[in-house]
């Protein structure tokens, strides 16, 4: 909105007193710096910038080297020459069939394609194929664990140093690298199924009571497949270093190439599509782990997927994922470091930058000496620290039940793994990404300013906060369970899984197949005292079981059916599943709904200059202080409600069997609540400290080195070199 002088929106430019200043697209109007009169930093300055002090030579204020009657189609190759807009193609090969990408939608659309397919590989494909890794490749959990972490380590140690030297370099040829590196990782992770053989598949277990002891002999031993694990992390590590610019300075280029109220909506979409990813690996995941490992090489086995003996090809996904992360190497690489129009775009910007002492200084980011002052810099900007540490506290609880929402269901819900976790994804994907896209639509629609953005997202974790006391409510008591909870018909001692009619079974307690007889859940057919059964009917069936009771109310149907009991966990008189599901997910909505806000507000309230470089000190918060910790804690807490844990032959506890569900819903109340309320906290006290610059000032950055302003080209202009 134009004043009486002539000015129009506050210009959004970089701040360096020793660069060309930005001149706008826009034929009107041009933009003059006006510099300090400090007489060291003049000497700083370019000579060319100081001839309009001397009185013997002609003025030119602000156009170095150009004429005074400068034309429009010169401002025009000015603009282009600083921002380096240019056509989409290669050197001099600029194909007019690519030139309907160069637009901020055809970079979107690249950039979604990129994120889908690392979250298929990062969060679907690794998470879903662990367990085959573990059988496959004789690891323990911890080793697996170490295997999911290293992507976090990799983005913690290069997130720092991408987006500081990344932020003034060419962004979509960094993320043609990063697609590299994605590719390369899939392809890397994929490579022991190629070296290790072929899967030998192992004799069959008895699963019910036999006289001949099913013991083995407490013996460790150590398998060479195991130093595979190696190969399985530095896999990660190239994915993180391909994630790195993917969230850093892809997000920062989608902010500088669309105006300040449709940035929200292109990042929202962004960040949507990387948690449509992991819905898409596991789906994807799930139906090659139907398929035998060796089958693409020819290999059968008359193994089920129902037998435990049964490994499926995981390592199908990781080379598809490698060749389609390659495929977009070529389309980043093809993109201008601009695209056309950015110069107009970044001249109707205003800053919002938060007003402090710690604002930057122009000189940031040329040579690494200027790494640990910008570091500080932002580090003093109270505002970005206080969002910081709300979306790491934010990630810390999502990222943990991500994890351990499958098992919670599955617990408290008498629920099958599979089951369980097909709900967990059910739940989770399609909340988050609607929650991402609602949230940056609202913002764009309502073209909200940074200080209304950041109370918008305290606004939806407040509701978010009120709506986590539903695991008091939706929780489920435990079903009978013999020896936990249950004797072995008035025979036997709690805590304990043996009794006299199961004694002579050799039942081990590493092996846990539930069984239901007779409304009693059953550890196994062993422990059931089962010696017979039906292999052949779905879900499998045994009879003859020593320690389960008919009683007089078992219908006359169920007898003629000749077993006692059947697979799988009993039923559940639970019927809180709907509600907590329901509940659950506008959860999920209200909490990603802050997401994209506050990563607005993140690169609003900073300097214009550093916005890469708070993009990757928030994910490294958010790692350090959020996804790494946050599923060990939650697997603490967890663990904590424990029952019933696995305690093999060498006397070493394993995986925990049976939780108490009404410990563990209160448990993660209990890390819920505390989380959101920090979250709330330090959204709040930013809200709070935000200083916005100045109302109604002519000038977008305040710098003690420059002032830049907008007046009309044709008036001004003339009426500065005249004056000179």
């Amino acid at each position: 909105m134009k004043s009486a002088k002539g000015i129009d929106n506050l210009a959004f430019v970089p701040s360096s007193p020793d660069i060309l200043r930005r001149l706008s697209a826009s034929p009107s109007e041009i933009e003059i710096s006006a510099f300090s009169s400090d007489p060291q930093k003049e000497n700083s300055q370019p000579q060319e910038l100081q001839k309009p002090q001397e009185p013997q030579k002609s003025p030119e204020p602000s156009l170095p080297s150009a004429p005074p009657n400068v034309s429009e189609e010169q401002l025009r190759s000015l603009s282009l020459s600083e921002f380096e807009e240019g056509p989409c193609g290669w050197r001099n090969f600029h194909p007019q069939c690519l030139q309907r990408f160069n637009t901020p939608r055809g970079f979107l659309l690249h950039y979604c394609l990129l994120a889908v397919t690392q979250g298929i590989v990062v969060n679907g494909l690794v998470n879903i194929s662990i367990s085959t890794i573990e059988k496959r490749y004789e690891m323990k959990s911890s080793l697996t664990g170490l295997i999911s972490s290293s992507y976090d380590i990799s983005f913690c140690l290069l997130s720092l140093f991408v987006s500081f030297f990344g932020e003034r370099g060419h962004k979509p040829r960094w993320l043609a690298f990063a697609a590299f590196m994605i590719g390369l990782g899939a392809l890397v992770f994929s490579l022991p199924q190629f070296f290790s053989g072929k899967y030998k598949v192992g004799s069959l277990f008895k699963d019910t009571c036999v006289t001949a002891s099913n013991s083995t002999s407490c013996t460790s031993s150590t398998s060479s497949l195991s130093n595979y694990l190696y190969v399985f992390i530095l896999g990660q590590l190239l994915l993180g270093a391909g994630g790195t610019p993917l969230y850093t300075l892809g997000t920062a280029f989608l902010d500088d190439s669309v105006p300040t109220h449709k940035s929200s909506l292109y990042i929202g979409t962004g960040y949507a599509m990387s948690i449509l990813g992991p819905a898409i690996g596991y789906v994807l995941g799930g139906q090659l782990l139907t398929m035998y490992i060796d089958a693409a090489v020819g290999e059968s086995t008359d193994v089920t997927e129902d037998d435990p003996r049964w490994l499926g090809a995981w390592w199908i996904g990781f080379l598809l994922s490698w060749i389609f992360a390659w495929s977009l190497i070529i389309p980043f690489s093809c993109f201008p470091k601009h695209l056309p129009g950015t110069a107009e775009i970044q001249a109707g910007k205003t800053s919002q930058a938060h007003q402090s002492n710690g604002n930057a200084d122009a000189k940031f980011g040329k040579t690494i000496k200027d790494f640990p002052a910008a570091l500080k810099n932002l580090m003093k900007n109270a505002v970005f620290m206080c969002l910081v540490l709300s979306t790491s506290s934010e990630a810390l609880i999502t990222t943990g039940f991500a994890t351990f929402l499958p098992k919670f269901i599955e617990n408290q819900f008498g629920l099958t793994s599979s089951f369980a976790a097909t709900l967990g994804g059910a739940v989770l994907i399609p909340g988050a990404a609607l929650g991402q896209i609602l949230g940056g639509f609202l913002v764009s629609k309502f073209k909200m300013t940074c200080k209304n953005t950041m109370k918008f997202a305290l606004f939806t974790s407040g509701v978010a906060f009120t709506l986590s006391f539903v695991f008091i409510y939706a929780n489920c008591e435990n079903e009978p369970f013999a020896g936990v909870s249950e004797s072995y018909n008035g025979t036997g001692e709690l805590g304990s899984l043996i009794a006299p009619c199961n004694a002579n079974c050799n039942c081990l307690r590493s092996y846990y197949y539930p069984v239901c007889g007779d409304g009693v859940q059953y550890f196994s057919p062993c422990f059931a005292g089962c010696s017979n059964t039906v292999s052949h009917r779905k879900p499998k069936v045994y009879y003859n079981c020593s320690c389960i009771e008919r009683k007089t109310e078992i219908t006359s149907t169920a007898e003629t059916l000749g077993f006692e009991a059947k697979a799988g966990k009993c039923e559940t008189h639970c019927a809180n599943l709907p509600i907590f599901l329901c509940i659950f997910f506008i959860i999920i909505i209200f909490t990603f709904m802050a997401s994209t806000p506050i990563t607005v507000s993140i690169l609003r309230c900073v300097n214009h200059r550093q916005r890469s470089l708070a993009l990757g000190i928030q994910f490294m918060f958010l790692r350090l202080l959020g996804t790494i910790p946050g599923p060990i804690i939650f697997g603490f807490t967890i663990d904590s409600t424990c029952i019933l844990w696995d305690i093999n032959d060498c006397g070493i506890k394993g995986a925990c069997w049976i939780y108490d569900n009404i410990k563990m819903a209160h448990m993660l109340v209990a890390i819920s609540v505390t989380c959101k309320v920090i979250t709330m906290f330090f959204n709040g006290f930013a809200i709070l400290l935000y200083r916005p610059p100045p109302p109604a000032t002519d000038v977008s950055f305040h710098n003690e080195n420059s002032v830049v302003t907008n007046v009309l080209a044709e008036q001004d202009l003339n009426k500065v070199v005249k004056e000179g």
